[in-house]
């Protein structure tokens, strides 16, 4: 199961309060005070981790509670400092304030981490407050509550490269050739629900995390259908792999797939729009490939890869683009998941 988007409310622990304490011991008549301090209540903190993919683990329950710290004793005994509450994240996850609608951070990288609510101050006791001028203080203060706060948490997938055309354009089966990851594939619309992510390894000390986006539809960048919930996925890809294929099942024309497709990416963001694409003919074994392939370079002025992931034909020659293209790109910026340093099995 795959969780991109999960609303928790997270509760820290509050802080313990000081203890009110005198010594009493036989032979002792003026023991003064000896009050310990309340510990400090727990944190609850979330930390982007290599390997966890999904939101899912958060779906158990809605409130995420750190400990409390314990209260001071006699004998300047202090109470225990609760441990912090750590929260794993899939790097890539944004950290939304549920009732304010801003980001408060986007942890990227593995190792990323926030203080999503802060557990309190333990209070003090009255050893504290000892002085020369006030030698039996009878002042504690009681410990701070800790933070409580509601937050969203949405994942956008971190990948080097993502995969776009419509439903059925074959990017799960490409996926599924290039690299080990095992996605669903069958012959209906949205196969694929949730993004798929594979690691590709080119040569020995060459690699790059490849992502099967969603198909996308018509309408994608208003928020038809599943369309913005597609469309983040895609933004933090470096370069992109179009998809198109020639014989669509629903009947449509390939070419106008292309520019609807096309619409949608620059409707949503021009950012995305300008990303550097990578234009591929799908299902190269039909005949009506190569003639769509002719069509596009000449729509285009693109050069226009065929690649059959039944085959093998053109498989290689994707890589090798793929490749420059990112070389291309680290030039410009470094790609999203090379930023974030991670690095994602299929």
């Amino acid at each position: 199961m795959f969780v991109d988007r999960v609303e928790i409310e997270v509760w820290a622990g509050n802080g313990g309060n000081g203890c009110l304490s005198f010594r009493r011991e036989k032979y002792v008549p003026r023991g003064g005070p000896d009050g310990g301090n309340g510990g400090d209540g727990g944190s609850v903190v979330l930390v982007a981790r290599h390997g966890v993919n999904s939101l899912v683990g958060l779906t158990q329950k809605k409130q995420w509670r750190a400990e409390s710290g314990a209260n001071g004793e006699g004998s300047n005994r202090h109470g225990r400092g609760a441990a912090d509450f750590i929260l794993l994240v899939p790097p890539g996850t944004l950290v939304i304030d549920a009732e304010n609608g801003f980001v408060i951070r986007d942890l990227q990288a593995d190792g990323d981490s926030l203080v999503a609510a802060q557990g309190g101050r333990g209070g003090k006791g009255n050893t504290h407050f000892k002085s020369s001028t006030n030698q039996a203080p009878r002042t504690t203060t009681e410990g701070q509550k800790g933070e409580r706060r509601k937050i969203i948490l949405e994942l956008k997938v971190i990948a080097d490269v993502g995969l776009v055309g419509k439903p059925n354009a074959g990017k799960s089966t490409l996926l599924s050739r290039l690299s080990r990851a095992r996605p669903e594939i069958a012959d209906y619309p949205f196969t694929t629900k949730y993004p798929n992510l594979g690691m590709v390894q080119v040569s020995r000390d060459r690699e790059f995390v490849l992502a099967d986006i969603p198909g996308l539809i018509e309408g994608a960048s208003q928020g038809v259908g599943l369309g913005h919930d597609f469309l983040k996925h895609i933004e933090r890809s470096g370069v992109l792999v179009h998809l198109v294929e020639p014989l669509p099942t629903d009947g449509t024309d390939p070419l106008e797939n292309y520019r609807a497709i096309r619409h949608e990416l620059k409707e949503y963001s021009q950012e995305l729009g300008e990303r550097r694409e990578i234009l591929v003919v799908s299902k190269g074994e039909l005949p009506e490939a190569n003639e769509l392939r002719l069509l596009l370079q000449r729509e285009t002025g693109k050069p226009v890869l065929l690649i059959s992931a039944v085959t093998g034909e053109g498989l290689a020659e994707l890589n090798r683009a793929i490749v420059a293209a990112l070389d291309a790109q680290q030039t410009e910026r470094p790609s999203p998941a090379a930023a974030a340093g991670v690095r994602k099995e299929g």
